[in-house]
């Protein structure tokens, strides 16, 4: 690639409210550390990695830690920071707003705002709550206003409801763990068929989702949905309206699985920085650009094309 055309759509941002606010919590991102990160050493990686656009979102543990009036106010501090470098740098970045789950109240309030006064690109959501999956009949009218809209979600997983492996941080084993078990929740609670105007972004690959789309749907083959019997075909159906990115998930063995069960146009670049190092990221890129087997067009459409459908304004 001999100029910068990606758009990143699993790009994060480090607030320094946020940064501090954590560790003043004593906490991390799942026994991960919080890496430094600035909008110029961000560019600098972008230039180097062949990536036009970044689209920020602030990642594990998401913006809640435990106090609803704590968390509405850095959700509101986070977001308007992302705003300010999305302005700051024209074209090179957008931003997914942080919304306070489990504060249904106040992740409604927050999307408003971000959306309609910050002009964000969409929001991101934790794959669990404080234990809470996202299919959760109580987070039904979130689900009901972002259809409304249209708008984009971009699920990002976070530590289960359950102890780290010993000297295992989340993000090596658990996370793609999460993000299966939220998308699969929200498949068999019925959000993905009751709203079809909304777009949902699943991290690094869907986890394992691909893989074993065909198990669930197999073994689901009648799931009760609110009165209604659901055959295989449905849950398969529901699970193919995910879009899904490529952090660290385009390799020899899951890259191929991933292209052979997203439906056409559904995934979309990623490259988890700063939390994933760039040398990741190069190893990943060389896959992405060296895979034998891609249809006409679809190496293309994951760099640049399909995220543009999903966020018009930065088709060029």
């Amino acid at each position: 690639m001999t100029f910068p055309a990606r758009i990143d759509v699993h790009q994060h941002i480090v607030p320094p409210i946020w940064a501090e606010t954590l560790a003043a919590h004593g906490l991390d991102s799942g026994g991960w550390a919080i890496p430094a990160w600035s909008p110029t050493d961000a560019i600098a990686m972008m230039d180097r990695q062949g990536i036009a656009t970044g689209v920020l979102s602030v990642t594990a543990p998401g913006v809640h830690l435990g106090n609803d009036a704590q968390a509405r106010d850095l959700a509101r501090a986070v977001n308007e920071y992302g705003a300010e470098v999305v302005r700051d740098h024209p074209g090179r970045f957008g931003h997914f707003a942080s919304v306070p789950l489990p504060d249904v109240d106040a992740a409604l309030a927050e999307t408003t705002h971000a959306l309609d006064t910050l002009g964000a690109d969409g929001v991101v959501l934790m794959s669990n709550a404080h234990g809470r999956y996202l299919g959760d009949p109580d987070f039904e009218p979130l689900w009901a206003e972002i259809d409304r809209r249209g708008a984009t979600v971009f699920v990002h997983p976070a530590q289960p409801p359950m102890p780290l492996l010993p000297g295992t941080p989340a993000p090596l084993a658990d996370y793609v763990f999460d993000t299966t078990r939220t998308a699969l929740n929200l498949v068999l609670n019925g959000v993905m068929s009751r709203y079809p105007n909304m777009r949902v972004i699943l991290s690094h690959g869907g986890g394992f989702l691909p893989y074993a789309a065909y198990r669930f749907s197999g073994l689901t083959s009648t799931v009760v949905d609110r009165d209604r019997d659901r055959e295989a075909e449905d849950i398969l159906r529901d699970l193919k309206r995910f879009y899904f990115d490529t952090a660290l998930s385009a390799s020899p063995s899951a890259l191929p699985a991933l292209l052979a069960f997203a439906e056409p146009g559904h995934v979309l670049y990623g490259s988890d920085w700063p939390f994933a190092p760039e040398n990741a990221g190069t190893y990943y890129n060389h896959y992405l650009e060296t895979y034998p087997d891609y249809a006409p067009g679809q190496a293309e459409a994951i760099d640049r094309g399909n995220a543009e459908a999903l966020f018009p304004r930065l088709v060029r």
